[in-house]
């Protein structure tokens, strides 16, 4: 076997152990400071006490829900040095967290453009896909209004009919989505897939989201990459620049072109963009 062959897992094994390690130590503290200020809000007059403890006490959650994230992934690359199984994925262990078959992280810019997207398997990468190319969907719809999106069985179809009927095509029962929210902004979507109807915790899967916008994406060991599986669809945005420079038509509308091809014959965006960039296709 080539000696290289399994030397980047085995450092991301120490890493993500290293983070859980972080976050636990994090949790461990917001705990114990959660419980000064519940022993003082024992007293009259400290009532606001409880209210530093409740918020000690989400952070403390949020710092173990990560930690059992990096954990996960710890795990499976390990495995993976050892020879077994494929490449480990950080979003799988999202989507156990969540209790979800599958799940899609998007990122968004300031006009909700999508930037980003990192996905659990093929199943969650192809209902992201649909809601990429159509511009409808659960992850559209909570950062849009930046509040939980949960739809199951024929309720899909019908807020969602274009994205709603191809995805139930799909083998998919229920979807739910939570924004990835700060205190300024909202910078992106977790979305779960399952095909058994109505299961999504929407606590739990706000719990996750919580974890992953405050410790995982944005905090002091942030990784936004999620180890290197984060796409951004460098390929699509390459061709939305050859075909506009080819046609001379605008930027917006050479991506609406893509999708549009995209949609129409039944493939990725990617797949479209491929045979952009070599020249040997032209959305029409």
């Amino acid at each position: 076997m080539n000696p290289q062959a399994r030397e980047e897992p085995v450092g991301l094994a120490i890493v993500a152990r290293r983070r859980a390690a972080l976050a636990t130590e994090r949790a461990d503290r917001a705990d114990a400071a959660a419980e000064r200020h519940e022993l003082l809000a024992a007293e009259p007059g400290n009532e606001f006490h409880m209210l530093i403890a409740a918020t000690q006490r989400r952070s403390a959650a949020c710092h173990r829900s990560s930690a059992r994230l990096q954990e996960a992934f710890a795990r499976r690359a390990a495995e993976w040095d050892r020879g077994n199984g494929t490449r480990p994925l950080f979003m799988t262990g999202v989507a156990e967290e969540c209790g979800a078959s599958g799940v899609a992280l998007t990122l968004v810019d300031a006009g909700q453009n999508q930037l980003a997207v990192a996905v659990s398997d093929e199943s969650a990468r192809a209902a992201q896909d649909l809601e990429y190319m159509l511009d409808e969907g659960p992850s559209r719809d909570a950062v849009s209004g930046r509040r939980p999106v949960l739809a199951s069985g024929q309720a899909i179809e019908t807020r969602w009919p274009a994205y709603g009927a191809s995805i139930t095509s799909l083998g998919i029962a229920s979807v739910a989505a939570v924004p990835l929210d700060t205190a300024h902004s909202c910078f992106g979507a977790l979305a779960v897939f399952d095909p058994r109807p109505g299961l999504a915790d929407p606590d739990r899967l706000a719990e996750v989201a919580d974890a992953l916008t405050r410790i995982v994406l944005l905090g002091p060991d942030a990784d936004p990459e999620l180890y290197g599986e984060t796409d951004h669809r460098d390929v699509v945005q390459q061709a939305v620049g050859a075909l506009s420079a080819r046609t001379g038509c605008r930027i917006a509308d050479a991506l609406a072109l893509i999708k549009a091809q995209a949609y129409a014959e039944d493939m990725s965006t990617e797949l479209i963009a491929q045979g952009i960039v070599r020249g040997d296709r032209e959305p029409h």
